[in-house]
């Protein structure tokens, strides 16, 4: 039963479904750690200590040379992957898991312009959409009150840093993509993200550095390979044929976040992180089914 349901899903929409749960599975144990009291930047270093291992062993596996072929978009890529994974754990630390996932999927706004001023590349109106639509969410989640005189429902601080970390995702993006369309192997991407996150946030941490008892030092081993298990799957997806069909389908880790947030921090979301959420949710899926319906009548 389980292979008949396993081959009537594309590999790619399989992977993105594997890396919706680890990304999702990442950010309850780093909301966990964070409520231990633990220094976001020694979590981030945690988990690229433990990424870093797993990542040179899977190359190493393959036969390949860790340092790959273009190293100025790879180290662009880690440091852009780096910036972006502190701004996220910020987020996820201060904010409910439900509203830190959904604002970290307005990275194809962010995705749209990057595209537009650096690859000269046209917003198409399903892109324009969904930035009309994710704006107004974002606005809707954060501000209902405040339209009418009263205050956030959000940290505006917190919000700040969850759009830095959505932007530095979008970059990141544009990143892999160009390297999957050099053959640049999967692998070599993925050891470059924590090659440079790992001395980039020991750095940040300074002396802030917290001595964990063996249940944290556990959950900071899980947080590196729940997200080990995200990188690889967004990675294989991104690289396969249906990657743009599977891309609809990592948008599942906001109700695995939903149902993380509820059974284990007992984190209900709001009538407006539900509508807000909503509206960001239908731009993401419209935008991504017009990219496929462009992609099929350009063929």
């Amino acid at each position: 039963m389980i292979s008949r349901f396993e081959n009537s899903l594309p590999a790619g929409v399989r992977f993105m479904l594997l890396s919706a749960l680890g990304f999702s599975l990442m950010t309850a144990c780093v909301k966990l750690l964070s409520n231990q009291n633990i220094p976001v930047m020694e979590i981030v270093a945690a988990r690229a200590l433990v990424s870093l291992l797993l990542s040179y062993i899977d190359v190493k596996r393959k036969g390949i040379s860790i340092w790959g072929n273009n190293k100025p978009l790879l180290v662009g890529r880690g440091v852009a992957g780096a910036l972006a994974l502190m701004c996220v754990y910020y987020a996820v630390s201060t904010l409910p898991l439900a509203e830190a996932t959904l604002l970290q999927y307005l990275h194809p706004v962010f995705t749209a312009f990057l595209a537009l001023l650096f690859l000269k590349e046209h917003i198409q109106k399903s892109t324009l959409a969904c930035i009309i639509f994710s704006l107004c969410g974002l606005v809707l989640m954060v501000q209902p009150d405040a339209l009418f005189g009263g205050e956030s429902l959000l940290p505006i601080f917190s919000v700040g840093i969850a759009l830095a970390g959505a932007f530095g995702s979008a970059v990141a993006y544009v990143i892999v993509r160009k390297l999957s369309s050099q053959k640049e192997d999967s692998s070599v991407i993925i050891f470059y993200f924590p090659l440079i996150a790992l001395p980039l946030s020991l750095l940040l941490l300074g002396d802030d550095f917290v001595v964990p008892n063996m249940e944290t030092l556990f959950i900071m081993v899980l947080v590196g390979i729940f997200t080990q298990m995200g990188q690889i799957g967004l990675t294989r997806a991104m690289s396969t044929e249906s990657a743009g069909k599977a891309t609809a389908f990592s948008y599942v880790q906001v109700l695995f976040s939903v149902l993380l947030g509820w059974i284990i921090f007992s984190e209900v979301p709001t009538l407006w992180t539900w509508v807000g959420g909503s509206l960001i949710m239908a731009g993401a899926l419209v935008n991504v089914y017009g990219s496929m319906r462009a992609k099929a009548e350009s063929r």
